[in-house]
């Protein structure tokens, strides 16, 4: 079938959304489909007018009923006039509800809530991650339940020679997140103070999304004298990534929220142990594979760190289940068949 599948900001960021995306897109054409990607410049979730008028003329200028899947991070903020002003199918593939991104202001969060389960309503399908984010959407914006479609994110196993690469030298914790308050970073940081006698290193990989909270972590990281030991490296390649992971010993992800947490399950390709938080998705993506401590506690999660760093047959045993949950999740074609019986849903509706 003809569709075409909209992407808020740079197409090519690697942010666990815009993977996400171009992952289905990719899986989809493979399958058969004929896809158009259609990229919306702009501050989204926070668009100017500028903004939200380039945006429509993208997708209204797409030919005749080709059904549109909008990523929720531009369709969740859209104007909700304009979204019921679209001449096409509309699929909104929401990867969380804006309003539950953490540090917004009470009135910032009623804003987008109002505005998300306005334009929810208008959408013909919508697309999930994961239960979680489904069961958010039917008990909290009041969207039918046959109109959700849960597509987790596909997932391809490290090679196994990949997978026993680690270094010499202080066992490397990496940490894999946007640089922005919803990751937790400073929690991590705050639990890495409290090991601090332990012999690691830790590596930060994420793009730097907000210069502000930027300079917080790196006046924090000061302040716990942890320069020497903490690496934040920005955003890096698939390559890049890759050996990073092969070369660690934990993975840690301190979030306060996630819809479903790709790099959890990226890191457990690796078979790494992981350490995050008993938030959003997080439960439903490790599936008692991973340590999980309550979000905001740097002492439970200095922990559970202590914990894995220093017992090797907890280690080991935590090593297994990541491999086993590795095994068990599913592709990116199974994703895109989702997606597209979604689509074709939309369409004859």
């Amino acid at each position: 079938m003809q569709l075409a599948f909209a992407i808020p900001g740079d197409p090519d960021a690697r942010t666990g959304g815009t993977l996400y995306d171009r992952q289905v897109i990719d899986a989809l054409r493979v399958q058969g489909h004929d896809v158009t990607m259609v990229a919306l410049p702009g501050n989204w979730p926070h668009p100017n007018a500028s903004d939200t008028v380039q945006a429509l003329a993208r997708i209204d200028a797409l030919p005749g009923n080709c059904p549109v899947i909008i990523d929720g991070l531009a369709f969740g903020a859209l104007a909700p006039d304009a979204v019921t002003q679209l001449s096409r199918p509309v699929i909104a593939m929401v990867h969380h509800p804006l309003a539950l991104e953490p540090g917004l202001t009470a009135a910032e969060a009623q804003g987008l809530f109002d505005r998300e389960r306005s334009n929810l309503a208008h959408a013909a399908q919508i697309v999930v991650p994961s239960a979680h984010v489904g069961g958010l959407l039917t008990a909290r914006f009041g969207v039918a339940s046959d109109r959700v479609h849960v597509a987790h994110p596909g997932f391809t196993p490290a090679a196994p020679a990949a997978v026993s690469a680690a270094l010499d030298g202080p066992p490397l914790i990496l940490s894999v997140g946007l640089i922005c308050h919803r990751k937790g970073h400073d929690v991590l940081l705050r639990a890495l103070g409290r090991v601090a006698g332990l012999d690691w290193r830790a590596v930060i990989v994420g793009r730097k999304h907000d210069a502000a909270h930027v300079m917080e972590l790196e006046r924090l990281c000061a302040d716990l004298d942890l320069g020497t030991r903490v690496t934040f490296a920005g955003e890096l390649s698939a390559p890049d990534l890759a050996t990073l992971y092969t070369r660690a010993r934990v993975f840690a992800l301190a979030t306060r929220y996630e819809g479903y947490g790709m790099v959890l399950s990226e890191a457990q390709q690796y078979g790494l142990p992981v350490v995050s938080c008993d938030t959003g998705a997080v439960p439903e993506a490790l599936d008692g594979s991973g340590l999980l401590a309550p979000p905001d506690n740097p002492d439970a999660f200095a922990a559970h760190l202590h914990a894995v760093l220093t017992n090797e047959p907890l280690h080991a045993t935590l090593a297994a289940k990541s491999r086993a949950r590795a095994a068990s999740l599913p592709t990116w074609d199974d994703a895109a068949r989702v997606m597209a019986g979604a689509a074709q849903n939309a369409v004859s509706r």
